[in-house]
């Protein structure tokens, strides 16, 4: 009789890894990389089917953690902190199991949206955690925030891009052609040259480096101009007010930094998240509006939390490299 094959820790971890990244993108799953992984060691294989038994086996776990919201995380993280039981076997598979409770829940309770990747496959460019720069066919140039996905369409005389999630800055070429951006319901025309549309809820913002838009909420609908250092939002058909800001402040994390003023905890955490291979969950409401001023690097995400942990008194916990909690 065969035996099977010994499963290390690091072997276990990187298939549950392996297994989360394939339920967000299926197609990894005929990727050459997963592949590679997968035959290269025997343990491998038996590793990644223990995670897939472990993972169907939390389904209904998962989902009562996801109706507890914060008191049940509290207390799965709180297992997941005891001593170690006496067999090995037994704490690696109660570890993995409690992980993947966590994870599958988070994605339940934090309305996590693993379908973004159908979008990506309607995208002509896209970024995963790291900033992107990309040349148009009329040579304008676009940067993508981390985590953005455009489609693009230059037909009859008209140049159109869809933001289809995130955040695209534009630095426009003058062709004498128009040139729109499509986002939310709304629409950008370009009467200038360097501007930010950003992905904001339901709707979206517009931040003018330099030149002039126009923003129109909706098809049809009255546009405003913007100048430069003009920002404005919009949501459902409607435009908000008109506010003035410090663009170059605003846009610097295209140089890799997110710079903030008496900005809430909770905005600065869901900035960062972009930047980061996994979630970030804020378990604690008042300490989300507690205001934050600051520069952070977006290379180094959890190194932001740590500073934003010493300055205000609270702990984080990661798992498996994918979830870090905030209490």
């Amino acid at each position: 009789m065969s035996r099977l094959p010994q499963i290390t820790e690091a072997q276990s971890q990187a298939a549950l890894q392996w297994l989360s990244r394939i339920n967000e993108q299926p197609a990894q799953a005929e990727g050459a990389a997963f592949k590679r992984w997968l035959l290269s060691d025997p343990a491998h294989r038996a590793a990644y089917a223990e995670a897939q038994a472990l993972w169907q086996a939390s389904g209904s776990a998962a989902a009562r953690l996801a109706g507890e919201e914060q008191q049940g995380l509290q207390r799965y993280l709180a297992a997941m902190a005891q001593p170690a039981a006496r067999s090995p076997w037994r704490q690696r598979f109660a570890a993995l199991a409690l992980a993947a409770c966590l994870v599958l829940a988070v994605g339940i309770a934090g309305g996590w949206q693993p379908g973004l990747w159908l979008q990506d496959l309607q995208a002509d460019y896209s970024s995963a955690e790291q900033v992107r720069q990309v040349i148009l066919a009329d040579q304008s140039q676009v940067t993508l925030d981390a985590r953005s996905a455009i489609a693009v369409e230059f037909v009859r005389g008209e140049r159109r891009v869809r933001l289809l999630h995130g955040a695209a800055f534009f630095q426009v070429t003058h062709t004498g052609e128009p040139f729109l951006v499509e986002a939310a319901g709304g629409e950008v025309r370009v009467l200038g040259t360097q501007f930010e549309v950003r992905e904001q809820g339901e709707g979206a913002q517009v931040t003018v480096r330099s030149g002039r838009v126009a923003v129109s909420p909706a098809p049809g609908a009255a546009s405003r101009e913007l100048t430069a250092n003009q920002q404005v939002a919009y949501v459902a058909g409607r435009l908000g007010d008109l506010g003035t800001v410090d663009s170059d402040n605003r846009l610097a994390w295209r140089q890799g930094w997110l710079n903030y003023y008496q900005v809430p905890l909770a905005q600065v955490l869901e900035d960062l998240e972009r930047y980061y291979p996994g979630r970030i969950l804020l378990l604690d409401e008042q300490l989300g509006q507690r205001k934050v001023s600051g520069s952070f690097p977006v290379a180094e995400p959890l190194l932001a939390l740590d500073s934003l942990g010493k300055v205000m008194g609270f702990s984080q916990q990661t798992v498996l490299g994918r979830l870090t909690v905030i209490r």
